[in-house]
């Protein structure tokens, strides 16, 4: 759903982190995290399963994964029409 994101906070060495963010950025797309091998992979899919981008982690070096839910309210153009009778 558009507005879904996921938050990694890495370790980068030195006692400093780095915190990345990916974003559904349009209507239909959502956020996948998948964990196995020592990676962790963040993707952003359309609705059809296609991933449009990708961001991999190695597991050692993850120190927080957040994962924020879009509003409840869905966005205009997610909204599909129905039909009425008249």
């Amino acid at each position: 759903m558009k507005g879904d994101r996921v938050e990694i906070v890495i370790d980068a060495g030195s006692g400093t982190t780095r915190t990345y963010e990916v974003t559904a950025t349009r209507a239909g797309r959502r956020v996948n995290v998948t964990h196995g091998r020592g990676v962790v992979e963040v993707s952003e899919t359309t609705r059809g399963g296609s991933t449009v981008r990708t961001a991999r982690f190695l597991a050692s070096r993850v120190l927080a994964l957040v994962e924020h839910p879009a509003a409840d309210q869905p966005v205009a153009d997610e909204i599909s029409p129905t039909l009425r009778s008249v």
